[in-house]
């Protein structure tokens, strides 16, 4: 009997496949707009420009004086800007939530009350005249201490508890500030007026003395985050999956967190508490390179750091002219891309 002819049905299209009636699905690797190492490479090239622009635009004078006195602030910029993005994306790799930033949790809080402490005990002469080295290692050493026993309370045992989180930040912050509110009460005017200025970030006069020791320690905790990309990608899918694939999941978050702290000290000792530029640095490395992976992330985020930071000091300087202030404008944008996480409904 012969076989019974069956029509011929084609293949169901594979994922990325055209179709006349199936519009192109993108794949899990596509990155619309370019490759990864492209954007990557144009991010380089942004910084490269935004460099040239703050060692070029409206120099007069000579030489010999504008490329060290302009080249150590671009360097402390980049520096400052690349170690608050990386520490931002590894705190919210290690907390399972693109929301948490290391300065929202009262790191900020704790920075204003060494500088009180310093003032009331020391005064405002005795202020002024600390070592610089010797205040940045100390308000480092000091601030990394307090934020490993933080972070340590923070993420435990319930990693993807948001509202403990928030809640135990929250009540770090408060009782920061307030002590740091009751210190300003005893201070006299003029000591207050010191502290007023060394309290707020400022980008634009960072002490590049600071800059050697600075990069050092951050170059060395930069160079460790980057060895352990690989193990970040596997701790960000939970701490079962991690445990399943064979990677230490303790191990692996505390070294995160002393990565953290570190980072988060060396750049608020040099500028300044900023509370939001992290949030807005690491959100706008996840929309640009759109990549789970740390190796795409971290190089993402630290460019864009230093990029926002030199390029947004020299429209503050070389075109405004001082009319407004970075972190001011910095602060405001992150507040808001803030507001808009916390409030964004969630995807179906």
């Amino acid at each position: 009997m012969p076989a019974r002819a069956v029509p011929s049905q084609p293949l169901p299209a594979a994922c990325g496949e055209v179709t006349p009636d199936r519009p192109r699905v993108p794949a899990s690797g596509d990155a619309p707009g370019g490759s990864r190492s492209g954007r990557l490479a144009m991010l380089v090239l942004l910084l490269v420009l935004s460099a040239v622009a703050f060692m070029m635009i409206d120099a007069k004078g000579s030489w010999s004086f504008l490329l060290p006195f302009r080249g150590y602030r671009l360097a402390a910029l980049a520096l400052v800007g690349a170690a608050i993005a990386v520490a931002t994306v590894l705190f919210q790799t290690v907390s399972g939530n693109r929301i948490l930033t290391p300065a929202i949790m009262g790191f900020d809080a704790l920075y204003l009350l060494i500088q009180s402490s310093l003032i009331f005990s020391l005064g405002e002469l005795g202020f002024a005249l600390i070592d610089p080295q010797l205040k940045f290692l100390a308000e480092t050493g000091v601030m990394m201490l307090a934020a490993l026993t933080l972070f340590a309370v923070l993420i435990g045992r319930s990693r993807h508890d948001l509202h403990r989180m928030l809640l135990v930040g929250i009540v770090f912050g408060v009782l920061f500030r307030s002590l740091t509110a009751f210190i300003q009460r005893l201070l006299d005017p003029n000591a207050f007026a010191v502290l007023q200025g060394a309290t707020f970030a400022s980008f634009g006069s960072v002490d590049t003395s600071l800059l050697g020791i600075g990069a050092g320690l951050s170059l060395a905790v930069l160079a460790v985050a980057w060895r352990m990309r690989h193990a970040l990608d596997v701790v960000a899918l939970g701490r079962e999956v991690s445990i399943g694939l064979g990677v230490d999941f303790e191990r692996v978050t505390r070294l995160a967190l002393v990565l953290v702290a570190a980072l988060v000290s060396i750049s608020t000792a040099l500028v300044g508490p900023v509370v939001f530029f992290g949030l807005l640095v690491a959100s706008l490395a996840h929309v640009v390179i759109r990549s789970p992976h740390h190796a795409h992330l971290l190089p993402a985020a630290a460019l864009l750091g230093a990029i926002l930071l030199v390029a947004g000091q020299t429209v503050f300087e070389r075109i405004l002219g001082f009319q407004a202030t970075l972190s001011v404008v910095i602060e405001f944008a992150g507040g808001l891309l803030f507001l808009v996480l916390l409030l964004r409904k969630p995807r179906a």
